[in-house]
């Protein structure tokens, strides 16, 4: 069963090589993830999935070992998910940049409290499917933690990726008030429709984790929320 999870933004300029002289505007967020990594680290699971969105052809499975890189925004960096078990084939297949940001914060953090997979879900993917592969992650040990990657809307002001979009501060109020306090029926509830309208790429992972807590019991506890350069970013940590 589910025994915790952390919600994390995952923009590639989360990581400090890569934000370069902007690295400390992101400061607060970045604490504020390694944080909501370390309740998963003492929740101590027997496996950890770090879920996050991808486009049709990178969503799937990723397996301890898998590798991403951030040479695509400029930087010479690469990272692995976990640890691969010895003698196991390198995958072939790289990180969707989701996932290659959860990497880094696990390396990060120095993570060694459990085997590590990855799961990326499809942006469009339906709300009810999205909530029937969380409960079927949550049995997949006695005890599974989940690190969920992924943006609010990237439309908050004039200069955001998606333009400013007067629907999207509400939206991400909305959503962080749900991860902030578990509010699983909230999270249920979030509009498809509406979150790829304003480029909110968290929108399925969030509803996995919803799926998956499903007679959990967990708490949540809002770390961080906000919307630097027009994007919303919220962190949380479920226990």
């Amino acid at each position: 069963m589910l025994v915790a999870a952390a919600v994390c933004p995952c923009p590639p300029l989360l990581v400090p090589e890569v934000a370069a002289g902007a690295s400390a505007e992101l400061d607060a967020a970045r604490d504020a993830c390694l944080d909501a990594v370390g309740v998963l680290a003492a929740s101590r699971p027997g496996l950890l999935v770090v879920v996050g969105p991808g486009d049709d052809r990178s969503a799937g499975r990723y397996p301890a070992g898998a590798h991403g890189t951030f040479r695509g925004v400029g930087v010479d960096l690469d990272v692995t998910l976990g640890d691969a078990p010895r003698d196991a084939a390198v995958p072939d297949r790289p990180l969707p940049q989701s996932l290659t940001v959860g990497a880094w914060l696990l390396g990060r953090a120095r993570w060694t409290g459990a085997p590590v997979e990855g799961l990326a879900v499809a942006e469009r993917e339906a709300a009810e499917e999205c909530a029937s592969v969380g409960r079927a992650l949550a049995g997949r040990a006695e005890r599974v933690a989940l690190l969920v990657m992924g943006d609010g809307s990237a439309c908050r002001t004039l200069k955001a990726p998606g333009y400013l979009d007067e629907r999207a501060a509400a939206f991400d109020a909305g959503a962080t008030e749900a991860l902030g306090s578990a509010d699983l029926d909230a999270l249920a509830a979030l509009d498809a429709t509406l979150a790829h309208e304003l480029k909110a790429a968290g929108r399925a992972p969030w509803q996995l984790l919803g799926g998956a807590a499903r007679d959990a019991g967990l708490a949540g506890r809002l770390l961080y929320e906000g919307a630097p350069y027009g994007v919303g970013y919220t962190v949380a940590a479920w226990s």
